[in-house]
């Protein structure tokens, strides 16, 4: 039975190494597809650290002896490792664009237990580690049952506090934009991730207080599963990460003469932003008049301080005006989408109003909204 385990992590540990090391590739070749460069970057650190870091100190240090020193430090560099991986994945979830409202506390109460381990660690009996086998050191653990780590009560007191904190913070935070959003269906997801990510979490503790290698060898390998699902969606859905870290202002649809035809506003309870971002409007509504004779058919992007104003031009005199705080490829290729399905839909009336001096029925555009929700849904909030 023990030997399976071992048979199972080293395979695992070597797919895993191979999956991330092309991960951390294409997301360095291919850094425009994930918007943001802080999104870049803690989307490398994190996979980064859980896999190069972490799961090497802690594959190496359970199937392995090499000393009781040595077997010991790798032990405890794979929990500091651990716990900066959690820690990042908890920064990850603030750049959720509906993320602005919850409190920053919670870091740092989590700063503060990541000193406590860091000072228990220094500590000469804070980790023990027992063997089972009378063969001298260095050698395979092929039964990783053969060896385990006992935690004194301080620094097990203090993982499990601060793993339990962590895994609280996720439900909290994910609870919290699932009931405040409209798009339930992208939110259920995170809500699922979030269950799925906690077990690895649950199986950790289980081995703190219980002692038993079983959960030790069972959270490496779920949390391995995991981290190949985040490799896959970094690989084959980089679009998700982008709608996390972007959030949509506004979307506005303007005739030729400067008449709104139509208004969408995706942060319904924000009234913070409305001043400058109705001010970034104005200027936005001024280009699109002067440039309307002369471009046709283009995407323009006109940058402020607080935001960037997309703009899309059309040859049946409309254009549309999407508000965003960073623009990226993502929003350029739904607004290309958005701007032909409501040139089809509205064809016969935009036709009718090529006529400056035609009156112009706003009422007759109110369908939109369905247009907009369709294409954008995964910006809705």
């Amino acid at each position: 039975m023990h030997i399976f385990f071992f048979l199972i992590l080293a395979i695992g540990y070597i797919i895993l190494l191979i999956v991330t090391i092309y991960t951390l590739i294409y997301i360095l070749r291919h850094q425009q597809i994930y918007g943001t460069k802080l999104t870049v970057v803690l989307n490398f650190s994190i996979i980064f650290n859980a896999v190069i870091f972490y799961s090497t100190l802690y594959f190496f240090s359970i199937i392995i002896y090499f000393s009781v020193y040595t077997n010991i430090i790798l032990w405890k560099l794979s929990l500091i490792s651990g716990f900066i991986s959690l820690m990042l994945t908890s920064l990850f979830y603030t750049l959720l664009k509906e993320f602005k409202k919850i409190s920053y506390f919670p870091f740092i109460i989590f700063n503060i237990f990541f000193g406590f381990l860091i000072g228990s660690l220094f500590s000469s009996n804070s980790i023990q580690v027992i063997i089972y086998s009378s063969t001298p050191p260095p050698f395979f653990l092929d039964d990783t049952s053969n060896i385990n780590y006992r935690f004194n009560i301080t620094t097990g007191l203090v993982t499990i506090i601060f793993q339990t904190s962590i895994a609280i913070y996720y439900f909290l935070v994910s609870i919290t934009l699932y009931k405040k959003t409209r798009n339930k269906k992208n939110l259920k997801s995170l809500l699922f991730n979030t269950v799925i990510y906690s077990f690895p979490i649950l199986l950790f503790i289980l081995y703190i207080i219980f002692q038993l290698s079983i959960f030790r060898e069972l959270h490496i390998l779920v949390l391995w599963i995991n981290l190949l699902g985040v490799c896959y969606m970094l690989l084959k859905k980089p679009e998700t990460f982008l709608a996390m870290s972007n959030k949509i202002h506004f979307i506005n649809i303007y005739h030729k003469s400067g008449i709104l035809l139509y208004s969408y506003k995706f942060e319904i309870n924000n009234k913070e932003i409305d001043s400058t971002i109705w001010g970034n409007i104005l200027i936005g509504i001024n280009h699109i008049l002067s440039e309307f004779v002369d471009t046709k058919d283009q995407i323009e992007v006109l940058q402020t301080e607080n935001s960037d104003i997309i703009v899309n031009y059309d040859d049946l005199g409309f254009a549309v005006v999407l508000i965003t705080n960073h623009k990226n490829s993502l929003l350029q290729k739904l607004m290309n989408n958005f701007a032909q399905e409501f040139r089809l839909k509205y064809k016969n009336e935009l036709t009718e109003i090529q006529d400056l001096n035609k009156l112009i029925n706003v009422s007759e555009f109110n369908e939109t909204k369905s247009i907009i929700e369709r294409n954008f849904h995964m910006y809705l909030k």
